[in-house]
C-alpha cells in the first residue's frame, strides 16, 4: 500500500488542479475527508486559533503542530501537508521540524522565507530572510527527510518586502534547492497570478484567503492559469466560527435552537461521522461467532 507521501506525489504529478483546504482540527479533517478533499493542509493560524485562542502570530511552536499532525494523521487517510513556518529556527531547528512532521505522519511541508518570529502572509510589517539563507533551509529540510516522495513546499513573502519579481527569482531558486512545489504568497491582481503562473516553470500553490490580499479566483481560473493547489486557508475556521456564533445568539435570544439544528448535520450523520457503531460493535467481533457445543 502506498505511502501518504507516495499518493501526495502521485497527485501532484497527476493533471489537473488539486483543490484543498487547511483543517484547524480531526473533527474538521474527517468532514473534510468524508465529502472528498483529496488533500489536506493543517496551517499555522487554524492550530493557533484552535489550541490557544490567539492570532497567528508565532505563538505556536514545533511540538504544537507536531502533536496537531499526529492526532489529525490518526484519524483520516487523506495526505496531510503541514505548515513548518521558518522551521521554527536555525538549520538544525528545520531539520529537526522536518523529521518530527515526517515521523508524526505527515505528507508534506510547507517551509516560508520570513525572518523569525513570523507572522501571517495577509499581516502588515513582514520581512524576509536573505534568498541564500532560505536555500539553506530547504537543503537542510530535504536532507533530513527519509522519504524521497515527501512534499516541500516553498513559499516566499518577498512578494510585499522586494516586489513580485524578486518574488519569482526566489521560488525559483527554492525549488532548484529541493523543494517540490512553489508558493508565492499574496500576490496582489490576476495579472500577477499569471506572471507566476508563465514565469515559474514548478508546480503552483495559490492561497485563497477570503478578505485577504489576493484576488479569489475559481478553481477552473486557477487550473486554467497552470496552478496545482487551490487552498481555502482558514475558512473552515471562519464558517466555524460564525456557525457556533449563530447559535449561540439564537439559543440565548429564543431559548431554543431547534432552527438552527434543522440546517446542521443529524445526531445521526454525526455517531456515523464519528463511526460509532464500529466502536460500540467492537467486543462481539472480537468474539466472533460462538463454536458449536458451548453453548
Amino acid at each position: 500500500m502506498p505511502s501518504p507521501s507516495e499518493i501526495l506525489a502521485q497527485r501532484i504529478q497527476r493533471p489537473g488542479l488539486l483543490p484543498s483546504l487547511a483543517i484547524h482540527d480531526a473533527f474538521s479533517a474527517l468532514i473534510a475527508e468524508r465529502a472528498g478533499v483529496e488533500v489536506l493542509f493543517i496551517g499555522g493560524f487554524g492550530i493557533t486559533a484552535s489550541l490557544y485562542g490567539l492570532p497567528d502570530l508565532n505563538f505556536i511552536s514545533a511540538t504544537d503542530m507536531t502533536e496537531a499532525i499526529r492526532r489529525i494523521t490518526a484519524a483520516v487517510n487523506v495526505p496531510i501537508i503541514a505548515d513548518a513556518d521558518t522551521g521554527h529556527g536555525d538549520l538544525h531547528n528545520v531539520q529537526f521540524t522536518a523529521r518530527s512532521f515526517e515521523r508524526a505522519g505527515a505528507a508534506g511541508l510547507i517551509l516560508e522565507d520570513q525572518v523569525m518570529p513570523k507572522r501571517c502572509g495577509h499581516f502588515r510589517e513582514k520581512q524576509v530572510i536573505p534568498a541564500e539563507e532560505m536555500v539553506l533551509k530547504i537543503r537542510a529540510a530535504r536532507a533530513a527527510l527519509s522519504d524521497p516522495k515527501f512534499t516541500l513546499i516553498a513559499r516566499t513573502d518577498a512578494r510585499q518586502v522586494h516586489g513580485l519579481e524578486e518574488a519569482i527569482q526566489r521560488v525559483k531558486a527554492y525549488c532548484k534547492a529541493g523543494a517540490n512545489v512553489a508558493f508565492i504568497e499574496a500576490p496582489e491582481s490576476r495579472a500577477e497570478l499569471e506572471e507566476i503562473a508563465t514565469s515559474v516553470p514548478h508546480p503552483l500553490l495559490a492561497n485563497l484567503l477570503s478578505g485577504g490580499k489576493t484576488p479569489i479566483l475559481s478553481t477552473d481560473q486557477l487550473k486554467d492559469l497552470g496552478y496545482k493547489f487551490a487552498v481555502l486557508p482558514i475558512e473552515t475556521l471562519m464558517v466555524t466560527a460564525r456557525a457556533i456564533e449563530d447559535l449561540c445568539q439564537a439559543f440565548l435570544t429564543t431559548g431554543k435552537a431547534d432552527a438552527l439544528a434543522a440546517s446542521a448535520m443529524s445526531f445521526e450523520q454525526l455517531k456515523a461521522l464519528l463511526q460509532l457503531d464500529r466502536h460500540l460493535g467492537l467486543s462481539q467481533r472480537l468474539r466472533g461467532p460462538t463454536p458449536t457445543g458451548l453453548v
